[in-house]
């Protein structure tokens, strides 16, 4: 759709480009295009030759202009706007949108890499908290960004299953005894018991040191508890996950890469640096020349790894396997997510495109694991659920029970996710469930909201075949096809950018434009051919709405 419109005035510039004999240096969005208000699609390229032309912006891009060749096929007309080219969508093309937009398959990605993205990938200790929410919640939407884009996508989780929190865990099964709460949090319970059983008794330490040990060398007895505590822990927080509607394709363990010789063959790699030596007794690598201070410890004093050392092996498995490595990571790990980048350069391995998000927060303060002082995403969703569940009684208050908690089930799913997702990561954000779960507010249940009312149109009348399209053509009407085109543009641009957000804002702006068409623009009123007309921009507006839901991560209701 736009991306096709996008591709045309592409050409249109860079054959205008050549026969002035201007030359652009290729690199993304070299051509300066963008949406904006006084256009469909704008060009600054007149920016980036003015220091080389030594030119002013506005002169040079009225040469390009002249340049521009007169026949187009989904450009309407070019303007020149100072230093800015404007290029306008004609009504053919808005005709191919809504046409494209009918069809149930609509918005197939271009991209086909092969890409794997690492979120979550909480130690299993405990449940989740609120901190892990905005990892899950950026990852998997960008899992389903990525394959909306054309990408074949593995969702993985990596196990921390030979640090001491897995040790500790260990050792409070042996001393206390796990309830029958649900799986992580009785986990996290006999973890917080042991620790604070150790600051009175040393000798806990020396068992979780000692079970360390052990497993790393493969002891079977060891193997056998640990493998299973997490099994168990993770149970738990798969049933948290997927309360808010995300899933893992694959589980890698850190301690495959240990029992395969891969992290063996990573330290022997680092060695033959000669950037590696026995300093206070661990051994250490030197990345000073990469600009970091501090150097990365290998292994401990005691022969066994570090997590740094085994995720340099998992890295490595990962960019054999794939085209694109991303990893979702919280700002607490810039610094170890740096050091692991220079020595994967340093061994000649393609680094990871991280997204390193800021933390997203409760009025209720801090969360620590250790502690035990912090608030689940279960207490957490199960609060948001209450309320939506209120919510939706009070609208529908003669609907039946199980609706009612079907609904508000989706609702507070659907609100945490787009709360979380809706701000950049690179922002610190607070949940704040009444402004998440607001209806009239943009928020998810408003664009949930709209497409039900969209779902609600058409069960009241059946779409023709023949369709008139050309008598959309009011303001609303054409603004709400435009949008619609947008779809795949964003797409792409959040696929490439690894920005999730462009795609919740995307999903606002479609649903205010789908209800300011329905505000201005009766449809089952309207006579016959432009009611069919209006029908079919509904259904068109439908699919684009319950495409960019689903795409990020929340149901798209036909009720509610």
């Amino acid at each position: 759709m736009f991306l096709d419109f996008m591709s045309e005035v592409e050409g249109l510039l860079k054959g205008a480009l050549d026969r002035c004999g201007f030359n652009v240096e290729e690199g993304i969005n070299s051509l300066g295009l963008d949406l904006c208000p006084q256009a469909d699609l704008a060009s600054s390229v007149a920016f980036r030759l003015a220091p080389v032309l030594k030119k002013s912006p506005a002169a040079i891009a009225e040469e390009i202009y002249q340049a521009i060749c007169s026949e187009y096929c989904n450009v309407e007309k070019v303007e020149i706007a100072g230093p800015y080219l404007n290029f306008f969508m004609n009504q053919k093309f808005l005709h191919t949108v809504l046409e494209q937009a009918l069809a149930d398959d609509a918005w197939t990605g271009r991209m086909r890499e092969r890409v794997i993205v690492e979120h979550t990938s909480a130690n299993p200790n405990g449940p989740l908290h609120v901190g892990h929410i905005r990892n899950s919640v950026i990852g998997d939407t960008l899992v389903r960004i990525l394959r909306r884009a054309g990408c074949t996508v593995d969702a993985q989780y990596y196990i921390n299953d030979m640090g001491r929190q897995e040790a500790m865990v260990v050792v409070g099964c042996d001393h206390f005894q796990l309830d029958d709460s649900k799986a992580d949090h009785a986990t996290a319970r006999v973890y917080i018991a042991a620790n604070k059983e150790m600051e009175t008794n040393p000798a806990i330490r020396e068992e979780a040191d000692r079970v360390i040990q052990l497993y790393e060398a493969g002891d079977p007895k060891i193997t056998a508890k640990i493998q299973s505590a997490v099994r168990y822990a993770i149970s738990g927080i798969e049933e948290t996950l997927e309360r808010m509607n995300i899933r893992h394709d694959n589980y890698h363990w850190e301690s495959e890469f240990v029992r395969d010789g891969s992290v063996a063959e990573i330290l022997k790699r680092l060695e033959k640096t000669g950037l590696v030596a026995w300093e206070e007794g661990s051994l250490q690598l030197d990345l000073s020349e990469y600009g970091f201070k501090k150097k990365l410890v290998l292994k401990r004093g005691d022969g066994t790894t570090l997590y740094i050392t085994r995720d340099l092996a998992y890295h490595r498995w990962k960019s054999a396997h794939s085209d694109r490595v991303v990893n979702i990571l919280g700002a607490d790990h810039k610094l170890i997510s740096g050091q692991l980048k220079a020595a994967l350069r340093l061994l000649g391995i393609r680094e990871p495109e991280v997204v390193i998000f800021e933390f997203v927060s409760l009025p209720t303060g801090s969360m620590s694991t250790r502690k035990g002082k912090f608030i689940s995403a279960d207490e957490l969703l199960d609060e948001v659920e209450k309320q939506a569940f209120l919510e939706v009684k009070a609208r529908r208050p003669d609907e039946s029970e199980e609706f009612l908690k079907e609904v508000g089930r989706q609702v507070s799913s659907g609100a945490v996710r787009y709360d979380v997702v809706r701000v950049s990561a690179d922002k610190a954000t607070t949940f704040d469930w009444k402004q998440a779960l607001d209806f009239e507010k943009l928020s998810a249940p408003f664009i949930q909201y709209s497409h039900a009312r969209a779902c609600s149109i058409l069960r009241k009348a059946d779409l023709k075949e023949e369709l008139q399209i050309d008598l959309l053509t009011s303001e609303y009407e054409v603004a709400l096809i435009k949008k619609i085109a947008q779809f795949d543009l964003v797409i792409d641009r959040a696929a490439r950018e690894l920005k999730p957000h462009q795609l919740a804002t995307y999903a606002r702006e479609l649903a205010e434009s789908f209800n300011l068409f329905y505000r201005y623009s009766p449809v089952l009123d309207a006579a016959p051919e432009l009611r069919d007309a209006r029908l079919a921009l509904v259904r068109g507006a439908r699919n684009a709405l319950r495409a960019t839901l689903e795409t990020l991560g929340i149901s798209p209701l036909e009720s509610m």
